[in-house]
């Protein structure tokens, strides 16, 4: 800007003295390419739990097993975040065959809001690959007391399994909508992403809504089956590998 102000100053004086013809041309100053890069790596850090009905928020999730709060997820690149345990409530002893269902999950939002949705399980691929990965699930035995009384016959089934996610790659579509877990300790798959699947974090809900939650996971107990006026718990065992879905 300097320099052209001067060229111009020179040739008013200039045409002052004489009425000569002068053009004055800028010099043109080429361009020049510069770079720009980023590097990801693997997340090796925990995935923390997120909304099950709004995998954009974060959420803080009640256990309604253990008042000290759910286990931690594992760690990642490749990891399970978290999985819901289940309360099926206080019941009535009965001579028939019933059907029992979990409690929704209860959770807290970032500004402390309770709230309910879906039991779900979530798991985290931050490898930076797609190299798809595969979710099971077994109980660990069958429902009993303290003092290893059996609630025979007993069967938990999962329904209206649907996958939940803020990720753009693409669903796993390997999906147990419906599953009847076995109790003596059978692998059931839960969710399994082939190549190409599965990068980011993905949730597998169990009812898409506050009111199908409650009527997602059950619990059958034959009316057959003795009942003490005790409390009866069982595990579940949430398996992730890293080996892709057919």
């Amino acid at each position: 800007m300097k320099k052209t102000l001067v060229s111009l100053f020179s040739v008013a004086i200039l045409g002052s003295l004489t009425v000569t013809s002068l053009t004055v041309s800028a010099d043109d100053g080429g361009q020049y390419d510069s770079n720009g890069i980023i590097t990801f790596i693997p997340n090796t850090d925990p995935t923390d739990p997120v909304d099950p009905l709004d995998p954009s928020n974060p959420i803080t999730p009640v256990d309604p097993t253990n008042p000290d709060g759910p286990n931690p997820g594992t760690n990642g690149p490749l990891s399970i975040d978290y999985a819901s345990s289940l309360s099926f409530g206080e019941q009535k002893i009965t001579s028939k065959t019933e059907t029992y269902y979990a409690d929704s999950q209860k959770y807290k939002d970032a500004s402390g809001n309770t709230l309910e949705g879906p039991n779900f399980v979530q798991v985290s691929d931050n490898r930076g690959t797609e190299s798809g990965w595969t979710l099971k699930v077994k109980q660990n035995g069958q429902f009993q007391t303290a003092e290893a009384q059996v609630l025979t016959g007993a069967k938990v089934t999962f329904s209206n399994g649907n996958i939940v996610t803020a990720s753009q790659s693409a669903k796993p579509s390997n999906v147990s909508t419906t599953m009847t877990l076995d109790p003596s300790g059978a692998e059931s798959t839960v969710m399994g992403a082939k190549v190409s699947e599965g990068a980011g974090t993905y949730l597998m809900d169990w009812g898409n809504s506050v009111d199908t939650a409650k009527n997602s996971i059950a619990l059958e107990v034959p009316g057959s089956t003795t009942k003490y006026a005790k409390s009866y718990s069982t595990t579940f065992t949430w398996v992730l590998t890293d080996a892709p879905a057919n």
